[in-house]
């Protein structure tokens, strides 16, 4: 298995982690927290062993182990990011991976030059059951006439920040909002189904922080739109959709998916019979293993190209809302 160290000690972390055993593709080896006592604390409940834990960054990438995962705020994600691969170490940062484009091209350049690879972890596109929709998308191509992609979930730290406090997911500063925290799956939704848009335009709903708590989001095609709700400030449980002419796939969720349905055009809906996985991040953490150790070029510059794009998207749809980010300013 591949030496795993990991930055952040939250829930989506120790999911990855129970992911990676179940794949049994990386070994936790190495832990990074800001403080010794979360990090023991997440590795007691995790049942791990001689985990080596580091509170000390520029200390931690040092220590021998393959490659990281980082899951810290958006803000966060580009220095630790470009830390790690100038120390030689394969790098999973959680989607997005950077808050600009500029950010991204860099550290692409960087995995290039120092020969490691630089994977964004956007983990519902590994999934069986998105495998399956991409097949349904290309035996229908020419019928494809677009889609609708619905993905709002009121944040559970959105009290916090009507209380006068500041979550890092709501802050400028740690590049928050709506369209960089739940935005993103659903970007990822149209690039990898439908390709690059030709134009982007975001209506985004500010917060006094600065960042956007919600928004509607229009990706134009040739011959199609896509268009995208999306929120954190509020819960929606509409269905999303594929359109194709006469006939409809249904998705439950934009972000989260876990059930699919067929819409004739007499409204008769039949279930599309897809498997879950049994943890929503074990694909993903099987591909990146396995693109490692087979050294499947191709694969790993589709997965680049991906978030290449993505990241395109993000900052076009927040520069036409007039989102700014701290780090737009620093660089």
């Amino acid at each position: 298995m591949i030496s795993l160290g990991i930055i952040g000690t939250n829930w989506i972390t120790e999911q990855f982690i129970k992911a990676t055993d179940i794949t049994k593709t990386f070994a936790l080896t190495h832990v990074y927290s800001r403080t010794e006592a979360k990090a023991k604390s997440f590795v007691e409940d995790l049942d791990k062993k001689n985990i080596n834990i580091s509170t000390d960054l520029t200390a931690f990438f040092k220590e021998d182990f393959d490659t990281v995962y980082i899951a810290s705020p958006n803000g966060l994600h580009f220095e630790q990011a470009k830390q790690a691969i100038e120390n030689n170490k394969n790098v999973i940062v959680e989607k997005p991976s950077t808050s600009t484009i500029k950010e991204f091209t860099i550290l692409e350049k960087l995995a290039q030059e120092h020969d490691v690879y630089l994977f964004e972890a956007a983990r519902h596109i590994h999934e069986p059951i998105f495998k399956k929709i991409a097949e349904i998308v290309a035996k229908h191509r020419d019928e494809l006439s677009g889609a609708t992609f619905s993905y709002m979930k009121y944040s559970s730290r959105y009290d916090a920040y009507k209380a006068g406090k500041n979550p890092n997911v709501f802050t400028t500063r740690f590049s928050g909002g709506a369209l960089y925290d739940l935005g993103v799956y659903t970007v990822y939704d149209a690039v990898v189904l439908f390709g690059q848009p030709e134009k982007v335009d975001y209506d985004a709903e500010f917060l006094a922080s600065g960042v956007d708590g919600s928004g509607a989001l229009t990706l134009k095609y040739p011959n199609f739109d896509v268009n995208i709700i999306i929120g954190k400030t509020k819960n929606s449980y509409m269905s999303s959709e594929i359109y194709f002419g006469r006939d409809t796939l249904l998705l439950d969720n934009g972000g989260d998916i876990s059930h699919l349905d067929w819409a004739d055009d007499n409204k008769n809906i039949t279930d599309v019979p897809t498997p879950k996985s049994e943890n929503p991040m074990d694909s993903e953490a099987h591909e990146f293993a396995r693109i490692m150790t087979e050294n499947d070029q191709a694969s790993y510059d589709k997965l680049l190209q991906y978030a290449r794009t993505v990241n395109r998207i993000l900052e076009q749809a927040r520069t036409s809302a007039g989102i700014v980010f701290d780090a737009d300013e620093e660089k």
